[in-house]
């Protein structure tokens, strides 16, 4: 299916992401940090804006939203659990739900832990999925609402959609997330090479999102909880994924 990614440095480090169908001249937006540099990418384009998909209700997510419905008219899709804390909604989502979108068919996946309520976009056809600030390039985001087993969860849930799936995240945290990484599993040639391609993106200014989830599963600390390698590093070698995981968070919150 032709479609069209554009990706939007919005703020200090957001993203915003312009999914466009060719065929039906149909546009979608996966949140809102910002109006004015998503207005611009879309005046450029000469594009209408269909919809717009929130991910979670943090202000750097959602501050562009009611410029955007009154500039555009979208319909604006969340998670039917946090509608109090979003945008007016037109459609409140549950975990599993589909629903289309620019002519494309999206499940909607509950992956609280940095909020509740937060959910992510995955698009089986186009092998796509938007996950806002929980799966991250290199790393997860900072669970300030719920537990460390919630966010487990979450990740495990998206490290079980296909290895070629893309993931689009919601800011600019490669090269900190990097040299986090490279402490925890320093030998792995996966990760080494990924840090030295995140920096050469920082000097040319490419964007380091749209990963696939096979490179994340090869070098992201937080998707390898269970590899000896980094259990050792740690001296928890006779525990458990979860627990691994948790102290991985801890020390990430401190780095």
């Amino acid at each position: 299916m032709p479609i069209e990614i554009v990706t939007i440095p919005c703020l200090t480090d957001n993203y915003a992401y312009i999914i466009h169908d060719k065929l039906s001249n149909k546009t979608t937006l996966v949140d809102a940090p910002d109006f004015d540099p998503i207005k611009k990418q879309l005046d450029e384009r000469k594009w209408g804006l269909d919809n717009i998909l929130i991910t979670h209700h943090h202000d750097d997510h959602i501050a562009g939203v009611s410029n955007l419905i009154e500039q555009y008219n979208p319909i604006v899709f969340g998670a039917e659990s946090d509608k109090n804390r979003l945008p007016k909604l037109d459609v409140g989502l549950l975990d599993r739900d589909k629903f289309s979108a620019s002519n494309l068919i999206f499940k909607c996946i509950e992956v609280s832990g940095h909020t509740i309520g937060h959910v992510a976009f995955y698009c089986p056809s186009e092998e796509i999925v938007f996950t806002g600030d929980s799966l991250m390039s290199l790393g997860c985001g900072r669970i300030f609402e719920g537990t460390p087993e919630q966010m487990f969860r979450s990740l495990n849930q998206l490290k079980n959609l296909p290895d070629e799936t893309i993931i689009y995240s919601g800011h600019e945290y490669a090269t900190q997330n990097a040299k986090f990484a490279s402490t925890i599993d320093p030998y792995n040639p996966d990760l080494v090479n990924r840090a030295k391609k995140i920096m050469e993106n920082v000097y040319l200014q490419i964007p380091n999102v749209g990963s696939t989830l096979i490179e994340e599963k090869k070098t992201n600390p937080f998707l390898r909880a269970d590899q000896k390698e980094i259990r050792a590093v740690l001296g928890l070698e006779n525990s458990s994924e979860l627990e691994v995981f948790t102290v991985l968070r801890k020390m990430k919150d401190n780095f």
